[in-house]
């Protein structure tokens, strides 16, 4: 049943879902700068250790590989803004290249297996977004079972181990290399412009964010939660079929029944990006530098162990230095959380007291450092100084604080009405289904 537009105004709690998302942006424009800092230092570092890392091969070369993971990654933001999780679109990627493949080689035209993929992809993300908005399924559970049924259903469709896409055509000269130039670093930018419309300009991407702060006030406030839900799986869906074309174009090449640990990768770099793990609020720049610092690290890993005395397997040292860095990510994140939320329990009233008593303690202090020095004119004329800021900052907590306080009685009224509101909202809309319950259950007696 579709949720009922109730006649609440839009509440402070979607006001503050509003200004959530708006203080998110400003901070993940704080975090993308130390992700790129964190980025250069990588780079100059496996550099030192091979010169060979930067050369015009293994660019490229990171580049190519790039694409996949950061379009899978672009997609998983989405359900990751949510609140959710999906654990499907490593597999659902390489179902939707097999199969597409698999039909290329059969005979269907190449420029068929482009819409084949996506379309793949897409439906996985339908499946996924019913089986979580409309059944309630946890997205763990529900995606790990889709992540076997993709995988095994590729297995079962396809009949040979392994697919093979032309080289050398127009295929993978539009999405993967035009003349030694990795065109697909054009496609991924192009792709992250279009995710930052739909996340931050468009109602689609905004409904998410307001669903991963606050569902439940979301819902009341007539949005139909379980439709954007299921929106963000398919795009996730879509993203995994987009990504298969990247894939096929790059590596030509796809080995059935693969994909495990490919959504591993595009989940860790949204995560190190800044999107936050609890739903609410994402970062589709500071996934893209994710997923460019993950590329980094395989690959510099690959290129500089040769270089060192001991002998270390490149990928499992890989998997530990992600996910080490995956942890401190999300405890940045619960630390962030933590402080925002202490700041949130302090009144401005009181906030404001505690910071200019502060300030007078220590303008105190220097004034009695400055009345030590008596013979000296400097410091007298600094004692004044501070008698006059001393007495400025009095006045404006004299006139200040009983405004703040006013003002912080009238927030926490609001919230009290509020409370009040959603309550009768929620006993309303429970009274309205009981009521059609006994509707039905009285129109199914008259009709025995």
């Amino acid at each position: 049943m579709e949720n009922q537009k109730l006649n609440l105004p839009f509440n402070r709690k979607m006001r503050k879902a509003a200004v959530k998302v708006k203080d998110a942006a400003i901070t993940n424009g704080k975090q993308n700068i130390i992700i790129i800092a964190a980025l250069v230092v990588l780079a100059l570092i496996f550099y030192a250790l091979n010169p060979n890392f930067l050369n015009r091969f293994n660019v490229v070369s990171m580049t190519q590989s790039l694409a996949p993971y950061a379009i899978l990654a672009l997609g998983v933001t989405f359900v990751i803004a949510t609140g959710g999780i999906d654990l499907s679109i490593g597999t659902v990627c390489i179902a939707s290249a097999v199969i597409s493949g698999f039909c290329y080689m059969k005979g269907m035209p190449l420029w068929l297996t482009i819409p084949m993929m996506i379309a793949i992809g897409g439906l996985f993300g339908l499946l996924n977004g019913f089986l979580v908005a409309k059944l309630k399924l946890p997205a763990f559970i529900a995606t790990l079972g889709t992540m076997m049924l993709s995988r095994g259903l590729s297995a079962l469709i396809v009949s040979v181990p392994n697919i093979f896409f032309p080289g050398g055509t127009w295929f993978n000269s539009t999405f993967s290399n035009l003349n030694g130039f990795p065109i697909g670093l054009v496609w991924v930018i192009g792709l992250m412009l279009l995710c930052m419309y739909l996340m931050y300009k468009n109602k689609v991407g905004r409904y998410i964010l307001s669903i991963g702060s606050n569902e439940e006030a979301t819902r009341l406030s007539g949005i139909n939660t379980d439709k954007y839900k299921m929106l963000a799986y398919v795009f996730c869906g879509i993203g995994a079929g987009v990504a298969a074309i990247f894939w096929s174009a790059s590596f030509t090449t796809v080995a059935s029944a693969t994909g495990n640990g490919m959504e591993l990768d595009a989940i860790a770099g949204v995560y190190i990006g800044g999107t936050s793990t609890t739903g609410g609020s994402a970062s589709i720049v500071g996934t893209i530098f994710g997923a460019i610092i993950l590329v980094i690290i395989r690959q510099g890993l690959n290129l500089s162990l040769n270089k060192l005395p001991i002998k270390l397997n490149a990928t499992f040292l890989t998997y530990a230095v992600t996910g080490v860095i995956v942890v401190g990510a999300v405890l940045l994140d619960i630390m962030k959380k933590k402080a925002a939320s202490s700041a949130k329990k302090e009144l401005s009233a009181v906030r404001y007291k505690r910071k200019a008593n502060e300030k007078l303690a220590a303008l105190n202090v220097e004034k009695d450092y400055a009345l030590s020095a008596k013979d000296n004119e400097e410091a007298k004329k600094r004692v004044e100084e501070i008698d006059i800021e001393i007495a400025t900052i009095k006045t404006d907590l004299k006139e200040k604080l009983p405004v703040l306080k006013a003002e912080d009685k009238r927030l926490a009224e609001e919230e009290r009405k509020h409370k009040a509101e959603i309550k009768a909202a929620e006993k309303a809309e429970k009274a309205k289904i009981a009521a059609n319950q006994k509707a039905e259950k009285e129109n199914e007696n008259k009709n025995k």
